[in-house]
C-alpha cells in the first residue's frame, strides 16, 4: 500500500478551487508514490466553506488557519491566503515539520522570504509558480538549452489583464496594500520575474516605474521595468489590469542570435518559434502546438492535439513534486527560487521610488 500524506489546504477563494483540483485530479494523470488525502480545509467563511469542502472532497473544516499546524495528523500545509499571511503560516507549519506549500507572491518582502527559507531549511517546499509547468514553457525552456536560441538578446515581457476599472474590487484584499504588498507587481510582476529567471536566467540590475491609475487607490494599477540579465541580454517588463481588450495575457517575447521565441497564455498551447538557420527565404515565424507525446508535461495528459488548460499546470506542479520526494530530489521552484524572484521584485519596487537604477541580489 502507498503511503498515505494528508493536506491541509488554507484558503478557500480561487486559489484555493485550483489546488483543491490539483489534489483531486493528480492520480488521474500521474501514478502518484503516495496517496494523497484531502484532510482538512481551512478559510474564513464559515457559510460556504462547508459546501466547499463538500465539493472538493475535503474531509474536516476549520475557520483558522492554526488548526492546520496545531494538528499532528496533517503532513502538508498548502497556503493560498492573502499574501501578508503567506510568512507566519509557513514558518509557523515548517516548525512544525510539514511540507510546505506556499501560492506567489513568497511574502509581502524579501526579509520575511529569508525568514521563510531559514524556517524551513532541511524541509520540502513547493511555492506555485504554476506556469513553469505549461508544456509550451516548458518546451521554450528546452529550446533555448539546447543552443536553438543562440545568444539571447532580448527578453521582453509583460502581464495584462483588463479588471482595473472595475470599483466593485476596491474593498477586496488585493486592493489593501496591508494585505496584498504594492498591487499589481505582487499580483503579476512575480509570474514575469519568475518565467524569466526560467528562460533567461540571473537579473542584475533594473529600473522601475509604477502607476496607480485609479484615484483614491492606495496600490500600484501598472508597473514598467526595464532589466539587465547576467547573460547580457537586455529586458522590459508591464503589468497592467488596464490593459483593455485583455483577459489574461500573460505574454513573452525573446530574441537571440538563432531565432526568436514568443509565447501568450491566452494561447497556452502554442509556441512561435523562428529558427534564424534556415536561408533567410525560407524564415518565418511557425506556431507550434506544444500537445505531442514527447513536449514536455504533455504526455502525462492526452493524446497529441488535445489540448489542456489553466488547471493542468497544478496538477503537474504536484504531480512532479511528489515523484521528486519520493525519489529525494530536489523541487522547483522552492522556496529558495522564489526568494530570488523576491529580492528581484523587491528591488524594482524600490528603483520606482528612487528613479534610479538598482543592483539585484545574485540570490
Amino acid at each position: 500500500m502507498k503511503p498515505e500524506l494528508r493536506v491541509a489546504l488554507l484558503g478557500q477563494g480561487f486559489m484555493g478551487k485550483a489546488h483543491s483540483n490539483a489534489y483531486a485530479q493528480a492520480g488521474h494523470f500521474y501514478d502518484l508514490p503516495y496517496r494523497v488525502r484531502r484532510t482538512l480545509l481551512c478559510g474564513r467563511d464559515a457559510a460556504s466553506l462547508a459546501s466547499m469542502a463538500d465539493r472538493w472532497g475535503w474531509e474536516n473544516t476549520a475557520t483558522d488557519w492554526r488548526a492546520a499546524i496545531d494538528r499532528a495528523d496533517i503532513d502538508i500545509v498548502d497556503i493560498a491566503l492573502p499574501n501578508h499571511l503567506h510568512a507566519p503560516a509557513a514558518i509557523a507549519a515548517a516548525e512544525a515539520g510539514k511540507i510546505v506549500f506556499c501560492e506567489k507572491p513568497l511574502a509581502l518582502s524579501a526579509e520575511d522570504g529569508r525568514a521563510m527559507v531559514a524556517a524551513a531549511r532541511g524541509r520540502r517546499t513547493l511555492v506555485w509558480f504554476n506556469y513553469r509547468r505549461v508544456p509550451a514553457i516548458a518546451y521554450a525552456r528546452q529550446l533555448i538549452a539546447d543552443g536553438r536560441l543562440g545568444q539571447i538578446y532580448h527578453y521582453n515581457a509583460a502581464y495584462r489583464q483588463q479588471w482595473g476599472p472595475d470599483t466593485s474590487r476596491d474593498g477586496t484584499w488585493k486592493m489593501d496594500p496591508a494585505q496584498a504588498g504594492s498591487g499589481v507587481a505582487d499580483d503579476l510582476l512575480t509570474h514575469l520575474l519568475d518565467t524569466a529567471l526560467y528562460l533567461n536566467g540571473r537579473i542584475t540590475q533594473g529600473i522601475a516605474d509604477t502607476r496607480t491609475i485609479m484615484p483614491n487607490r492606495r496600490i500600484d494599477d501598472a508597473v514598467m521595468a526595464l532589466v539587465k540579465f547576467a547573460n547580457g541580454s537586455a529586458g522590459t517588463f508591464e503589468a497592467t489590469r488596464f490593459a483593455i481588450g485583455c483577459k489574461n495575457q500573460n505574454f513573452f517575447q525573446i530574441h537571440g542570435a538563432g531565432g526568436m521565441l514568443r509565447f501568450n497564455l491566452e494561447r497556452l498551447n502554442h509556441l512561435e518559434f523562428l529558427d534564424a538557420s534556415q536561408p533567410s527565404t525560407e524564415q518565418g515565424l511557425r506556431d507550434l502546438l506544444v500537445t505531442d507525446m514527447k513536449h514536455p508535461i504533455f504526455g502525462n495528459f492526452w493524446r497529441p492535439g488535445h489540448i489542456i488548460g489553466y488547471e493542468h499546470t497544478f496538477i503537474a506542479a504536484l504531480g512532479e513534486f511528489l515523484e521528486c520526494l519520493a525519489r529525494d530530489a530536489e523541487f522547483h521552484p522552492s522556496f529558495e527560487d522564489a526568494l530570488v524572484t523576491q529580492e528581484a521584485l523587491d528591488a524594482l519596487l524600490q528603483s520606482a521610488k528612487t528613479r534610479q537604477w538598482i543592483d539585484i541580489a545574485a540570490g
